[in-house]
């Protein structure tokens, strides 16, 4: 039975302007990997109503789990929580509890409470929250959809609190093989390999090193026999 698939959404023009490197995307890939989930889609969109509201619909019809990463802060183009509503078709206010935890985080710090701050607050209808260990704020989650933050030490820590409650699969293995040789070379002989092994990822990554060409072989799948067998049939084939 094949894994589990998941899709990300990232959100924000400051992704797509280059002001800001995600690093989310390769914490979430490693996760999932871990519990036989299969990240098979990211999409990065601008702070865009209709965008956002259209690729989460898209990929949530497509898809087990979809993560978004952004769009959940105090100022006025966190709109994330607001285009869940409009996807889910719910209405969408400050919820009880939310605010709760956001009162109380900023007066124990001797801050305002003000309008801004409880934007964060604002949860659609029907939604769980998901735990902000870090700065408090809570993100939420809306059927296969999870709605978390950008900052990736807060994203962290929520994926960490998400991942034990998916339903995951084998756990996907992963071995590569070096070959100082360039694409051109090892092409044929390689996709001859994939064709007998079309239930693992068999994937070439060419690098140069003072001058000379090799490629990185990386072979993934959850069957760790067969890919000991991929592995030796590649190293057999290469080593020639």
């Amino acid at each position: 039975m094949p894994n589990p698939t998941a899709a990300m959404l990232v959100i924000g023009d400051e992704i797509l302007s280059g002001r800001t490197r995600d690093a989310n995307m390769h914490h979430l890939a490693q996760e999932l990997t871990k519990v036989g989930i299969n990240l098979c889609e990211v999409r990065i969109v601008s702070d865009d109503r209709n965008a956002i509201v259209s690729a989460l619909n898209a990929l949530r019809g497509a898809h087990d789990t979809v993560i978004t990463s952004g769009g959940i802060g105090p100022t006025h183009d966190d709109i994330t929580a607001d285009c869940v509503a409009a996807a889910f078709g719910v209405p969408i206010d400050v919820r009880e509890d939310a605010r709760a935890l956001l009162q109380a985080h900023y007066d124990s710090r001797g801050m305002a409470f003000n309008d801004a701050r409880k934007r964060m607050a604002r949860i659609p209808d029907g939604a769980t929250l998901i735990e902000n260990p870090v700065s408090i704020a809570p993100g939420f989650a809306m059927e296969n959809v999870y709605v978390m933050a950008g900052v990736p030490s807060v994203f962290q820590a929520m994926v960490a609190s998400v991942i034990p409650t998916l339903i995951g699969g084998a756990p996907i293995l992963s071995q590569t093989l070096r070959v100082d040789r360039g694409e051109g070379d090892i092409a044929g002989p390689l996709g001859r390999i994939a064709e007998d092994f079309p239930d693992l990822a068999i994937g070439s990554y060419p690098f140069q090193q003072n001058g000379a060409y090799g490629s990185n072989i990386v072979v993934r799948g959850s069957d760790g026999a067969r890919l000991d067998h991929a592995m030796t049939r590649l190293s057999e084939l290469f080593s020639e």
